[in-house]
């Protein structure tokens, strides 16, 4: 079996390393820079919490040309990045290769084989001019909710945080061949990946904290426990959260936690810097489309109003704008 990780960033890279020791996949990776050159001559390494390491070899390469036709490509980019490349993809597929998307906040094929009557609509906010939809196919995709953590401490090593489950499951919820076959291979690896019939109620769950902490952090600058611990500041994460929520539920999604529980989550995690935040700080171009526009575009889709969001989104795209981090 083929597997190439297109953005084999932190988390890509832990996905190749322990597909790759697995041993039952040929893995290949793109990426760019020192990254790259570092694998290619170094191998990948991961190293574990607990100081214990691995050192595997993979393929290496920032064209995908010279990787062919995949059985499976993760896409774990930023999701912002990921319109750009679509066209440098298609050496990648087959007529039966499957593309995993593996991203924060709402993907590109949300609408596709979703009952009811947005079924198709398209997402501008994180497929400007649905180039995604177009040059890849929606009928490639299958939804991945992303949890373990990890960070690239230096090129060509991966550190790994915690956590080691990745959901996943089909547009239409089908428990098809590829995704019971991409279940096993993982899971062979080491990588917990439940099929899950409603994928989409899962990322919900992450698009709650998507939608909330990651903008305020970067307003605030604080982690998760000095904003959840500041009662006026957790005021305005609880009022998108309710936001989020309500235009999640009109879009057919199933809340299997409430908010107070999902805040209560965020603040056990401590004192950890949000990935947008963190962005901001590194002068990375941010999230913000993909995480907090996209439910503003939702909510707009299926009428439901989101002040607190819209409010949020207008204040952090100034800052990301005056930092250099954001474009749009």
């Amino acid at each position: 079996m083929k597997v190439c990780i297109f953005g084999a960033g932190a988390i890509g890279g832990y996905i190749a390393a322990e597909l790759a020791h697995a041993g039952d996949a040929e893995v290949t990776c793109i990426a760019r820079g020192p990254h790259l050159a570092a694998m290619k001559e170094n191998g990948l390494k991961l190293v574990y919490k607990d100081g214990t390491e691995r050192n595997v070899r993979v393929n290496a390469t920032d064209d995908p040309a010279e990787a062919g036709p995949q059985d499976f490509v993760f896409v774990t980019l930023k999701a912002h990045s990921s319109a750009a490349v679509a066209d440098k993809m298609a050496p990648l597929f087959g007529p039966e290769t499957a593309l995993v998307t593996g991203q924060n906040g709402v993907p590109w094929w949300y609408f596709y084989k979703l009952e009811g009557k947005y079924e198709g609509t398209q997402v501008q906010s994180v497929d400007p001019g649905h180039r995604q939809w177009d040059l890849i196919g929606p009928e490639r995709a299958i939804g991945c909710v992303v949890y373990p953590a990890a960070e690239i401490a230096e090129p060509g090593v991966i550190h790994h945080a915690y956590g080691n489950r990745f959901s996943i499951g089909e547009p239409s919820g089908e428990k098809t061949d590829r995704v019971q076959a991409l279940s096993k291979l993982m899971g062979d690896a080491g990588l917990r990946a439940p099929v899950r019939p409603r994928i989409r109620d899962d990322m919900w769950v992450k698009i709650w904290g998507n939608v909330s902490l990651n903008p305020i952090s970067a307003l605030t600058g604080g982690t998760l426990a000095e904003m959840i611990d500041d009662s006026e500041v957790c005021g305005v994460i609880r009022a998108s959260m309710i936001e989020a929520q309500q235009v999640g539920e009109a879009l057919g999604v199933k809340f299997a936690i409430d908010v107070e529980k999902r805040i209560a989550g965020a603040r056990e995690v401590g004192d950890h810097k949000t990935s947008m935040l963190q962005d901001l700080e590194l002068g990375r171009p941010m999230e913000i489309d993909a995480l907090v526009a996209s439910v503003q575009e939702l909510g707009r889709i299926v009428g439901v109003a989101t002040p607190t969001i819209d409010i949020v989104l207008g204040l952090v795209k100034q800052r990301a704008r005056l930092a250099g981090c954001y474009d749009g």
